[in-house]
């Protein structure tokens, strides 16, 4: 076997294992309003429209609200839409990060974070973090049983010239006092966004 069919294996077991233990977090700390877990909304515009991949059975970020905008020096600029608690004790952001410049870019490895336990599982989006500053807290991106962080599944190590790739990334919840968080990610600035 080569490496990249190698590297494709991995991805694919990978995301199976992150959707399976993310189906079970739900089933297993879901809300107690008696009510069934509901899939996040479906975005009104289609993948297609967005030039992102909208994998089978994955949804795609709400876009009818934009709560960030950031853009590095490389064209790239990281679109978040929703930072969301649920009922779990999590806070999930998503976003689309999208290539306006006109040549490929290939994702940095800082975007992985800096841990070396991470860093073993693959690319992934652990580089970014919350900032409570009322709170005095920083929040990193939350990992499975064998340290694997919980950020989108359908992460790629590049983009193409005009595509977009969608995301998230799950954070523990900050308090509910707190109603803003600062987003920072390598080589992007730092933006305030809206907890809903």
């Amino acid at each position: 076997m080569d490496n990249r069919h190698v590297r494709n294996v991995r991805r694919a077991w990978a995301a199976a294992l992150l959707v399976s233990t993310l189906a079970f977090s739900v089933a297993a700390c879901g809300g107690d309003d008696g009510g069934e877990a509901k899939a996040p909304a479906a975005s009104s515009g289609t993948a297609k429209d967005e030039g992102v991949e909208a994998p089978e059975g994955e949804t795609l970020p709400d876009r009818s609200e934009t709560l960030a905008t950031l853009k590095n020096d490389k064209g790239i600029e990281m679109v978040v839409y929703s930072a969301k608690r649920d009922s779990g004790g999590f806070l999930t952001v998503s976003g689309d990060f999208k290539n306006a410049s006109g040549e490929g870019f290939t994702t940095p490895l800082e975007w992985s974070g800096p841990e070396q336990a991470v860093s073993s599982t693959g690319p992934s989006l652990a580089g970014m973090t919350l900032v409570d500053s009322a709170g005095k807290k920083r929040y990193y991106v939350l990992r499975d049983t064998d340290n694997r962080p919980l950020t989108t599944s359908k992460y790629t190590s590049s983009i193409e010239a005009g595509k977009s790739m969608n995301f998230f990334a799950q954070f523990p919840s900050p308090p509910n006092s707190t109603s803003q968080v600062d987003l920072q990610f390598p080589g992007f600035p730092n933006a305030t966004i809206e907890i809903s």
